[in-house]
């Protein structure tokens, strides 16, 4: 799952193509000695000096501890070796600068929202089991499906185990990658998939949908009844593995909603456009929310958060409680954010607005300029590299507030001048629709 790429604003849009399947590629050639040996001084800080070798013993011994058999040890066993060209990728993932609505229009379109409609009907069956049992809609599974691998095309071209093993030894997420070679273990344990048959993204990822080994091993669910597991052959096993995941592991609320979009007035009070605010359907409509067209909102008590992926001028969502799935899912807003909007497209709602006027989006350089100014203002942004996750936008909001500027968490130009203490002219920045 997408989850551990938490650098990429724009997950997904560099899917590995599926060019060969796991019967098609051998084994990994075992690394040199020195590769396996002579880790880099960071990766072995972090493991008291040891070498790979002693730290591959450790997991070992550890995945026997919570009932991996020695028989699985033995089958993976020529797939445990370390890859330094797995660290340095993970270490050098790239930070893509697309806004909502290009990203949507690209992963979003009335193209992907047929071609998901057309495999929801070939796989009718399938899609009415897991939402009567899990409540999850078909539109909501096949959305990520989508997404995710292109419903099958795009699965990557990796072994598994050389990945997992390789993060796991270098320190960046050491504790993380050492349970996913373990879940890995289990899996093979269980029968699911042999070593051969894993083959998935640079990251560790598998199946359709691309679910972290933990994730597979504790949600996937044998939907052909075949006796295994198998997320990356059985279209009836994703579906049902992927529903099972987003009822029983991001808790969504059967029978009701996740996105829909809005029209604001442009005297909203800003400030409550937040989703960590939330206030009923009623409270929105007396703000002057209605639907695009003008309807009004229904006069209920549901909760919902204003939710501005490219601030007040841009498209406008109430977001409900469900939507959490979608951040959990992956935290990046333009993920989440397409993915939910991608499933109600699917399930039938209009396209979007498009902004009236060009949306003003600061170059990536300026971002993190005003990154760097938040943190010196006191605000924890994580790591300043330009992508506006949920801390910036928070800390944004903050000095806008302080600045009595609207309060719509957009990185603007105006609120990098005041934060560089002057009033001189700003640049003009790229702007996209």
């Amino acid at each position: 799952m997408v989850q551990n790429r938490f650098l990429i604003a724009a997950a997904a849009l560099l899917a590995c193509s599926a060019t060969a399947t796991a019967q098609m590629l051998p084994p990994p050639a075992r690394p040199a000695a020195t590769k396996a040996t002579t880790p880099s001084p960071r990766a072995a800080s972090c493991h008291n000096g040891a070498s790979f070798e002693r730290f591959l013993a450790d997991v070992k011994q550890q995945a026997v501890a919570e009932g991996v058999s020695q028989r699985a040890l033995a089958e993976a066993a020529p797939y445990l070796t370390y890859d330094q060209s797995i660290v340095n990728r993970d270490r050098g993932q790239r930070v893509f600068g697309q806004v909502f609505t290009e990203f949507s229009r690209n992963r979003a379109s009335e193209g992907a929202a047929r071609n998901a409609q057309a495999h929801i009907k070939m796989h009718a069956a399938a899609f009415a089991r897991a939402e009567k049992e899990y409540g999850v809609p078909p539109a909501v599974i096949a959305a990520f499906w989508g997404l995710e691998s292109s419903f099958g095309a795009e699965l990557g071209k990796l072994h598994t185990l050389p990945s997992l093993v390789s993060l796991a030894y270098d320190c960046r997420r050491s504790e993380m990658f050492q349970k996913e070679t373990i879940a890995a273990l289990k899996i093979i344990d269980r029968g699911d998939l042999s070593p051969s048959e894993m083959i998935g993204s640079w990251a560790g990822e598998l199946g359709q949908t691309q679910f972290l080994p933990t994730h597979y091993f504790n949600y996937a669910v044998d939907y052909d009844g075949d006796g295994h597991r198998n997320l990356l052959r059985s279209a009836p096993d994703v579906i049902g593995s992927t529903a099972n995941y987003i009822a029983t592991g991001l808790k969504w609320r059967r029978g009701e909603p996740w996105l829909q979009e809005v029209r604001a007035p442009t005297n909203f009070p800003w400030d409550q456009a937040d989703l960590t605010i939330k206030l009923p359907r009623a409270k929105f409509a007396q703000l002057g929310v209605t639907y695009p067209d003008g309807r009004p909102l229904p006069n209920d008590d549901l909760p919902a958060s204003l939710l501005l992926p490219m601030g007040r001028t841009g498209p406008a969502f109430l977001a409900y409680a469900n939507f959490a799935a979608y951040t959990e899912w992956n935290n990046s807003l333009i993920y989440s954010t397409t993915a939910a909007y991608l499933a109600s497209r699917i399930a039938g709602a209009a396209p979007m607005r498009q902004p009236a006027v060009p949306v003003v989006q600061l170059p990536l350089n300026e971002l993190k300029e005003l990154q760097q100014h938040l943190v010196r203002a006191g605000f924890n942004v994580g790591k300043v590299d330009g992508v506006m996750g949920q801390l910036s936008r928070t800390a944004v909001k903050a000095m806008q507030i302080k600045y009595a500027l609207p309060a719509d968490s957009w990185p603007t130009a105006e609120l990098l001048a005041r934060m560089r203490g002057s009033t001189a002219q700003v640049q003009p920045a790229a702007t996209v629709r």
